[in-house]
């Protein structure tokens, strides 16, 4: 599984390419959906270590069908 990582400054590890000119350029929106994304990777890859794929995998789907069905998602 690739790592996904922030293009943030002071959180690319030692040696990692700096962030391009296109990556620079994106717009608030888009700067904030990526962050959503590195947190939703983040917790993916946490639910795997503790609990397996078939775990994880089957949240996320309850989750997105949750989300599809205008379910609430905490009570």
């Amino acid at each position: 599984m690739t790592r996904i990582e922030s293009n943030s400054p002071g959180t690319r590890p030692a040696g990692s390419r700096p962030v391009s000119s296109t990556a620079a350029e994106l717009s608030a929106e888009d700067r904030s959906k990526d962050e959503f994304f590195l947190q939703l990777a983040e917790i993916a890859e946490a639910m795997i270590k503790r609990h397996g794929k078939d775990f994880t995998m089957g949240a996320l789907v309850l989750t997105a069908r949750f989300i599809a069905e205008n379910k609430p998602l905490v009570t």
